[in-house]
């Protein structure tokens, strides 16, 4: 499988969000239910990170710090909608575990803990052609959140692709979401965080995803602004 995913930047998300990038990995995988050894991993993660950080420390980790930023710039407050993996990590922090969901989007989830970035996973045949926008949302634009429902992404980072929009770092839309039939994927990583290592992020997904969804052909690419 080539790389074939490219994308471009709406010119209001650049004016309000200078110096981003966007971490694009594509490959060919298998879904299954998860296993107990992933579980476990999942889980010896998650005990590390509620014995390293109180709730309110969370917001100053610098990859959740500096998305945090650029939901301000664009016109969102965080604490309302908070991004994925500072949902994730307070969840943790509470003591409230994690949940599984399936292999891919539980691979996902631990990319996203280790990383402090928020990560989208996306069926890449549900996703309509070849070039996906990153622009803000707008009022009113409709978008079904996994696990929520109705979500009002206005003024929130927002990846569309030739139907619509399909992927926010506070939630990925049903409409391209993983299920067991996923044979590719596509994962969005947003780096708002100009420190953050791309290289080391590919090194992370190359071991989880080959570990637990047998990932294949994978190919990745930076844009930036």
């Amino acid at each position: 499988m080539e790389t074939v995913t490219t994308v471009e930047f709406e010119p209001d998300f650049a004016a309000r969000v200078p110096g981003y990038r966007t971490l694009i990995i594509e490959a060919d995988v298998q879904n299954s239910e998860t296993s107990e050894v992933q579980k476990a991993e999942m889980q010896a993660l998650a005990d590390k990170i509620a014995a390293q950080y109180e709730v309110s420390e969370i917001n100053s980790i610098p990859a959740i710090a500096a998305t945090r930023t650029a939901y301000k710039a664009c016109g969102k407050e965080p604490n309302r909608y908070r991004p994925s993996q500072e949902q994730l990590m307070r969840r943790i922090v509470r003591g409230l575990g994690l949940y599984n969901v399936n292999t891919l989007v539980d691979a996902g989830n631990m990319l996203s803990l280790l990383t402090g970035c928020s990560v989208g996973c996306f069926d890449a045949d549900k996703v309509e052609g070849t070039v996906i926008t990153l622009g803000i949302g707008k009022e009113g634009e409709p978008y079904e959140g996994i696990g929520r429902g109705p979500l009002n992404i206005a003024g929130m980072p927002v990846f569309r692709d030739a139907t619509g929009g399909f992927g926010t770092p506070t939630s990925d839309n049903v409409r391209t979401c993983l299920s067991t039939d996923t044979s590719r994927i596509l994962v969005t990583v947003h780096l708002f965080d100009p420190q953050i290592s791309a290289n080391e992020i590919v090194e992370r997904f190359t071991d989880i995803f080959t570990r637990y969804g047998n990932a294949s052909c994978i190919r990745h690419s930076v844009f930036a602004l």
